[in-house]
């Protein structure tokens, strides 16, 4: 018991001593990140500001595109498999079955009719609605859509300058299907990251939200590393250090109610009264902010170190290119999606919004075609109004479930514990009402899909249900009264204040400690030496 509890103090202190200023660094930075913006454009944000469509004559249809640049098509994405970073013999490795269209919308870039095409083996293609070929955004292309996205939003457009054309960019992520990029800057410090490939833009900040990006999230997930070409190991890094914050946090909050000695029952304190051992004002900093702050900075580290999935304890979040695939059902596509037509009395819709794109989507034989407005408005175009029936969704889950039974399709007409919007979302971006498929399979799987475009939106299974509950719950606090604001405000901003607390007197009592430990030990003078050098002293 004797070694139980010295090995309890020991890793507690030097645990402690080398990861102060990281759990400082944390807690920081989550304040950060709590008020920062999502890095990404979100596809509301994209129409927002995209170009009105206003079709014209002689456009093609999105089955003459896709044939048209079937040739480019399959050279380009023989390039892209070489490119892949850790793939070598990408080259000689073709898709088993021919892509088929996953996705498809038609907008305006930069002034032309563009169908942006993503197939169910994840590659992404710009194909021209005037002639069927690839395109390729160019620097000036690329300066004249972000012009065209800042008059979306202002009176006078600011002044625009190009940076750079950038392989790969920190601030993005699953970038490889969209890369290059060109960086743009506005005069009064906007900046924009647009895709060479599709020419969407990406990313949108003004100064303030990069300096919460770079001050939150960069700092918080380790991407420094990435910076100085450690990105390979950062995930490992993660990995350890979560687990090292865990061991500190669980052996640090022990070791405080060990110590804690509150009188209760006449039971004796320390002297004076005092219910902890420590007279030193950072120790008692430490002892109290720890006490009390201790289980929320325990729920951070471990729910932190959960994140990274160490030895693959969840199954993965999204769903492969193959199961996306069976779940679209491949093949031909359907007449209306191949042959259909935009044309000039698609400037509007019902009530005056603008339409500024179209988006095809599909299941199996069974197509939809939505207009998408400036608002974030889908108005549907084709069918019978109300997006995908139940027959078409359940047909295309069973396709997905194989051999696994689909024991039931539900309407959600409220959000629940699984599909909700984030705090920076809205309606707009996590729509209402949503199909909930549940799977007879010993997992109990859950899929969540959109019933207006067919998309699928979640699965969880039992282990990403685990997930839910161990990361997000607990790193995130977004379950229950909890999740609304300000009342999630109050309650994460008060327990990253015993974290700051607990982490400044980390780092301080850390400090203090190596210097003692790592100082040069004066060495003993005999009693006898020194009674004499004190009688010479007094003789002079």
């Amino acid at each position: 018991m004797k070694f139980l509890n010295w090995l309890l103090y020991e890793v507690h202190r030097w645990l402690g001593i080398a990861l102060a200023v990281f759990m400082f660094a944390w807690f920081l930075t989550g304040i950060a990140i709590m008020y920062s913006t999502p890095a990404t454009q979100s596809r509301i944000q994209q129409l927002a500001h995209a170009e009105a469509l206003a079709p014209q004559p002689g456009w093609l249809s999105l089955g003459e595109t896709w044939e048209r640049s079937a040739a480019q098509r399959r050279a380009a994405a023989a390039e892209r498999r070489v490119e892949a970073p850790g793939d070598a013999d990408a080259a000689d490795k073709q898709p088993a079955v021919p892509p088929a269209i996953a996705d498809a919308r038609l907008l305006r870039i930069a002034g032309a009719p563009v169908w942006l095409v993503e197939d169910t083996q994840g590659m992404r293609f710009a194909l021209s609605a005037n002639d069927g070929s690839l395109r390729e955004t160019s620097a000036e292309q690329a300066l004249q859509i972000a012009g065209d996205w800042f008059k979306a939003g202002d009176a006078a457009p600011p002044a625009l300058r190009y940076l750079a054309s950038v392989e790969k960019t920190i601030i993005l992520r699953n970038q490889d299907t969209l890369r290059p990029f060109h960086h743009i800057a506005a005069e009064d410090g906007r900046e924009l990251l647009i895709s060479a490939r599709t020419g969407e833009v990406l990313h949108a900040s003004t100064r303030l939200e990069r300096a919460f990006y770079w001050s939150g999230n960069w700092l918080h997930l380790l991407k420094p590393l990435e910076a100085v070409g450690l990105g390979e190991y950062r995930h490992a890094i993660q990995l350890g250090l979560g687990l090292f914050a865990t061991v500190a946090s669980l052996t640090g909050l022990i070791i405080g109610w060990l110590r804690w000695r509150p009188g209760f029952g006449g039971k004796p304190t320390y002297s004076q009264g005092r219910t902890q051992p420590y007279r030193e004002f950072w120790a008692k900093w430490h002892f109290w902010s720890g006490l009390l702050g201790g289980t929320a900075a325990l729920c951070w580290a471990f729910s932190g170190f959960l994140d990274t999935n160490p030895g693959k304890w969840f199954t993965e979040a999204n769903y492969s290119q193959a199961e996306l695939s069976r779940f679209l059902g491949g093949g031909e596509l359907p007449a209306a999606m191949r042959d259909w037509r935009s044309g000039p009395s698609l400037a509007s819709a019902e009530g005056g919004a603008e339409i500024v794109g179209l988006n095809w989507r599909r299941l199996g034989g069974e197509a939809i075609l939505l207009a998408e407005t400036r608002e974030g408005g889908r108005l549907p175009l084709t069918g019978s109004g109300g997006g995908f029936g139940e027959a078409a969704v359940k047909a295309a889950v069973q396709r997905l479930a194989g051999e696994t039974k689909v024991t039931s399709i539900e309407t959600l007409l409220d959000y629940d514990s699984y599909y909700y919007p984030r705090h920076h979302q809205d309606l707009k971006d996590r729509p209402l009402p949503v199909y909930l498929a549940k799977l007879a399979d010993d997992s109990g799987t859950l899929i969540y899909l959109d019933p207006q475009d067919g998309r699928l939106i979640g699965k969880f299974d039992r282990s990403r249900r685990v997930f839910r509950w161990l990361y997000s719950a607990l790193h995130h606090w977004d379950f229950g009264w909890l999740y609304y604001r300000p009342i999630w405000d109050v309650w994460m901003l008060v327990w990253i204040s015993f974290g700051l607390v607990l982490g400044a007197s980390s780092l301080v009592i850390g400090w203090r400690r190596l210097k003692k430990s790592f100082a040069p030990k004066k060495q003993a003078v005999p009693r006898a030496v020194q009674a004499a050098k004190l009688k010479a002293e007094n003789a002079v």
